[in-house]
């Protein structure tokens, strides 16, 4: 809870009183009360009634102890201003400004009084406790993408029969290898491979002339 003051269109500048205001600000009560009381300033003595008015609004709200209390927020606004004229030498004049200020004041009190009550440690992890028994019983039971539940005979006698086929099929691929014969290159394929070699090297005669001369060689 809060108890907020506003003073308005008071006779003092908006810059004089801020000087006050940032004495008091986020302290409590009581030590604001002894701030404002050994300040040489006056707006110590406006800012004071304020105080005063705002603990006054807070014991009719029944904000609990006074002692308690802080001061959240003080903010001095500007308000209007007035113009006066003074004369000078010459005929001539100079203006000065009355200014004026709002003042505004919030007191809060303590922060337990304002938040709920925690629940202590045990009563969470008992209700954590509970919660998930509760869901179980009222959401139905569904059986779509779930594994049956394998005995543990049956799952070890599984694995052997996979480990023996992984041996076999080891073996298989062991037993397929090439014999080394099969590589070696057949004396048939040898002779023609030459046969050709020689075939290549012939030069193809060109005229009459050098065909006569390789009948002759």
């Amino acid at each position: 809870m809060e108890a907020k003051v506003i003073l308005r269109y008071i006779r003092i500048a908006p810059r004089k009183a801020r000087l006050v205001a940032d004495l008091v600000r986020g302290k409590s009560a009581e030590e604001a009360f002894t701030i404002l009381k050994f300040t040489p300033r006056r707006g110590a003595m406006i800012i004071e009634k304020v105080l005063k008015s705002a603990v006054a609004n807070a014991s009719q709200k029944e904000m609990g102890d006074v002692d308690a209390l802080t001061i959240s927020r003080v903010c001095v606004d500007g308000g209007p201003t007035m113009k006066r004229m003074r004369p000078r030498a010459m005929g001539r004049a100079n203006t000065i400004l009355k200014r004026t200020s709002h003042i505004t004041l919030i007191l809060s009190g303590e922060e337990g009084s304002t938040k709920k009550k925690r629940k202590p440690d045990s009563a969470v992890a008992k209700s954590k406790k509970a919660g998930p028994t509760e869901k179980k019983a009222t959401s139905p039971k569904s059986t779509v993408g779930r594994k049956k539940a394998v005995p543990k005979q049956e799952a070890a006698s599984r694995k052997k029969v996979a480990s023996k086929k992984e041996s076999d099929s080891g073996k298989g691929v062991a037993s397929k290898k090439v014999p080394a014969s099969r590589t070696k290159v057949s004396p048939d394929k040898e002779t023609v491979s030459g046969k050709a070699a020689s075939l290549k090297k012939v030069a193809v005669p060109k005229t009459k002339k050098d065909a006569d001369s390789q009948k002759e060689k």
